[in-house]
């Protein structure tokens, strides 16, 4: 088998580039036209290799990172790498899978929650309150979530559209993972009618956070 290399991976994904995939991918603001499983599939050939992650991510292309991430891993970063990868990663794709599949395992995840929460770049900050939705459900010690309800009470009706979706997440994931702070949260749902009128697919749960909240819990409720 040939040597995997930036260029022949490039050559690759472009020939997989679908114009009409691009065009839905760009009303989201990611600038590619590659489909995601075809992405994998090159991701389970080449295997987890960090030099040549490390690569394709500098070459700034959107689907070259997406695989950058797949053939990666958490602890493959230094707190600096992840930190300067998250502030280019500006695509919603790339931004989402680096947070997901590398940021949230990597050991500096906390340690980036908290510098990214108080960035003043609402595309980073989104990454804090990404990881502190994560963290309310997964690692709530130490966390006062009173005061990040506050927060979210005073900032998310006029927050970025991406920053504001975090925020809206972490307020829902807050009204179902603590039933002492659910009433609280749903309140301020209510109050704000963030994403109270966002399309919602038939048999899809509305991210309004108050609709989003009792449905889940409605769901754990029936649960044996």
């Amino acid at each position: 088998m040939a040597e995997e290399t930036v260029d022949t991976l490039l050559v690759e994904l472009a020939a997989l580039e679908n114009p009409r995939m691009r065009a839905v991918n760009e009303r989201h603001g990611d600038d590619h036209g590659v489909n995601l499983s075809s992405l994998r599939a090159i991701a389970k050939r080449v295997k987890k290799n960090p030099e040549l992650a490390t690569k394709l991510w500098d070459t700034g292309d959107t689907a070259a990172r997406l695989l950058a991430i797949l053939i990666s891993g958490p602890r493959d970063y230094t707190r600096d790498d992840l930190d300067r990868m998250l502030r280019q990663a500006r695509a919603p794709k790339v931004h989402d899978w680096l947070v997901n599949y590398n940021v949230k395992k990597s050991p500096h995840a906390e340690e980036l929650r908290q510098l990214w929460l108080a960035d003043p770049d609402s595309v980073v900050a989104s990454a804090g309150w990404a990881l502190t939705a994560h963290r309310v459900v997964s690692q709530p010690e130490g966390l006062d979530l009173s005061a990040l309800l506050d927060t979210i009470e005073q900032q998310m009706k006029d927050a970025p559209d991406r920053l504001q979706w975090e925020m809206n997440t972490c307020l829902a994931q807050i009204g179902i993972a603590h039933e002492d702070q659910r009433d609280r949260a749903v309140a301020i749902g209510e109050r704000l009618e963030v994403l109270k009128d966002y399309p919602t697919p038939p048999n899809c749960t509305s991210p309004f956070a108050p609709t989003w909240i009792a449905e889940i819990v409605r769901r754990q409720q029936l649960s044996p």
